[in-house]
């Protein structure tokens, strides 16, 4: 973990630079497999699915009786701490839902908004070196609530658990396809995997690249997204061993993540980086543990002020307020995915089963994009109702506004309202 100590302003981008990937070089890679499967469908897929995972792929469509035979397979601790999830991250999110409220802009003027689920959504799950059933849990929870007609679900991994967990929240359709020729299927359709009008979900660089590439010919997608990332604010409060924690349980998702520290101690720091080398020996994944921690970094700053806009020009994914009066300094955070306030509220919380989405902005995207919720699987259609006597006051200002934009049907279709019954 590299330090810095007092670093000024103009030194933190450089600072604060993420380790990612030369995206150029990635989609280079990945156009021939879009491009591949929006010409051969299947053929495609089970090509692909030979050449990068030597996998022979014949029928990949999940088939029920896989995916009954998932619960026997799980220990029954497991699935009733997955039951407590999806209770917590309902509640949470059903509450998001909203009605619509008819708003009389002037008299005889109605104008409203309405939530309107997206008709087909697609949700990725990597195969990679952790199942992520979470993940189901945090996409299609979501989903069901705004009222989407078709969940359909890819994934490399035929873990019991993702299985288990797309069934209990209501998946339509399961699909034993990964990387990017699975997110080309769902953006473009083939014989058996049906389009959708939204792509979310996690996944490695050329998945990435893959979301980004189909956005750019109409199909939706969550966030841009990068490697995870964590940032802790700590001061002299703070307890060592739960921080080093928390920059571990980030550390350990790949060996692109990133952990931050920022602190106004120099004595934590110290005792932090001593703590993380204790509990990192006893990690099953110490070794991509420790490549991470090559890109992390551990910066001492005299005020917590300092701290607050170094954090706010970095844009954490998850960010955790291990200080004093946690929920005041929280309030002052303008760019984050997702806050964790004092000392008992671990990331790992919010990851699993607290409530809140795990589906975040990562590299900086958090000034401008907020984390998954029930609005990103709706769309908002307005409405406007306008009586007679409701276009006999507004129309004049319509007729002249268009008139001066040299618009005159616009205007003509006021004044013909208003001349005829």
């Amino acid at each position: 973990m590299q330090e810095y100590k007092f670093p000024e302003k103009k030194d933190w981008k450089q600072i604060l630079t993420r380790p990612t990937a030369n995206i150029d070089e990635i989609e280079q890679k990945v156009i021939p497999i879009l491009e591949e499967v929006k010409k051969s469908g299947d053929e495609a897929i089970r090509k692909f699915a030979l050449q990068f995972d030597n996998i022979l792929l014949n029928d990949f469509q999940v088939s029920q009786a896989e995916i009954d035979a998932a619960e026997a397979k799980l220990t029954e601790e497991l699935k009733s701490s997955i039951k407590i999830a999806v209770q917590n991250i309902g509640r949470f999110h059903e509450a998001q839902k909203s009605s619509p409220e008819i708003i009389e802009t002037m008299p005889g003027v109605e104008c409203w908004r309405k939530s309107v689920g997206i008709e087909k959504v697609g949700i990725y799950i990597p195969g990679g070196t952790a199942p992520l059933f979470s993940t189901v849990l945090m996409l299609a929870i979501p989903a069901k609530i705004a009222g989407c007609k078709e969940i359909v679900l890819c994934s490399p991994s035929n873990h019991p658990a993702i299985l288990y967990s797309a069934k209990l929240v209501g998946v339509d359709k399961i699909y034993r396809v990964g990387g990017a020729q699975a997110i080309a299927a769902m953006a473009y359709g083939t014989e058996t995997v049906p389009q959708v009008y939204k792509i979310f979900g996690p996944g490695n660089q050329f998945v990435t690249a893959a979301k980004q590439l189909v956005s750019k010919e109409g199909t939706a997608i969550d966030m841009p997204a990068g490697p995870s990332e964590v940032a802790v604010l700590a001061d002299d409060s703070a307890k060592p061993a739960f921080v080093a924690a928390d920059l571990l349980s980030q550390a350990e998702h790949g060996v692109d993540s990133q952990v931050i520290l920022v602190s106004t101690s120099e004595k934590l720091i110290s005792d932090v980086k001593k703590e993380v080398a204790l509990q990192l020996e006893s990690l099953p994944r110490r070794e991509m543990a420790s490549k991470s921690l090559e890109n992390s970094k551990a910066i001492f700053v005299s005020t917590i002020d300092d701290g607050v806009d170094l954090l706010n020009e970095y844009a954490a994914e998850h960010l955790i307020l291990c200080v004093e009066n946690a929920e005041e300094v929280g309030e002052r955070i303008i760019n984050a995915g997702s806050i964790f306030l004092g000392y008992y509220t671990p990331e790992s919380c919010g990851d699993y089963a607290s409530g809140t989405n795990h589906t975040l902005p990562t590299n900086g995207f958090a000034k401008a994009y907020s984390g998954v919720s029930v609005d990103s699987f709706v769309k908002k259609i307005t409405f406007q109702k306008i009586s007679r006597e409701g276009l006999k006051k507004l129309g004049p200002h319509v007729s002249t506004m268009a008139e001066a934009e040299s618009l005159q049907a616009h205007s003509n279709a006021v004044k013909v309202r208003l001349t005829q019954d």
